[in-house]
């Protein structure tokens, strides 16, 4: 494995096994990291992008390298609207930004908050949006946050970890 490229984890393997039936046409993965979100969602969505702040990651993924790769911030370089939009957040509580795929800032809130921001201009009418967060993250405040965005957001599954409990949200317009 080359220095740049992240390994999925426990997160993400809880995501995937909660969106590996959603299907449509256009489906966006925010933080692609490893790109193993992405290359799931190939299977059931007729175009799929994965976004991520860091280039290198991008150039390097191997394993589940996919097509349509863009090195952006969240999705503030997309000007399409997707069906479905998953995002493996930096979601960790965290005074200072040393590691942009898993330090959220203050409450885990401060990089989540810029991604939901440019996720709204994305999703179509109807689309939904799922991601991942911690209990040791104020994920209510995230949850309140994507409300405050026009979305209906509710919690669809928990999973306990052995120092966490990961918390997956769904959000709809």
């Amino acid at each position: 494995m080359k220095n740049d490229e992240y390994p999925p984890s426990e997160d993400t393997f809880f995501i995937a096994k909660n969106i590996e039936n959603e299907q449509g046409q256009y489906a966006l993965d925010i933080g692609s990291g490893s790109g193993y979100l992405t290359k799931l969602l190939t299977e059931n969505f007729s175009l799929v992008v994965g976004t991520d702040i860091n280039c290198n990651v991008l150039q390097h993924q191997t394993s589940y390298k996919t097509n349509n790769l863009i090195c952006c911030n969240g999705s503030d370089a997309l000007r399409i609207k997707f069906d479905f939009i998953v995002c493996n957040l930096p979601y960790l509580a965290t005074d200072e930004i040393l590691d942009i795929a898993t330090d959220g800032g203050y409450e885990g809130f401060e990089i989540p908050k810029k991604i939901f921001d440019s996720v709204q201009k994305n999703l179509k009418n109807n689309g939904k949006f799922i991601f991942v967060t911690s209990s040791l993250s104020n994920y209510t405040k995230l949850i309140d946050y994507v409300q405050k965005l026009g979305l209906n957001a509710r919690i669809i599954a928990k999973k306990r970890l052995f120092f966490e409990e990961l918390i997956l949200v769904e959000a709809k317009n």
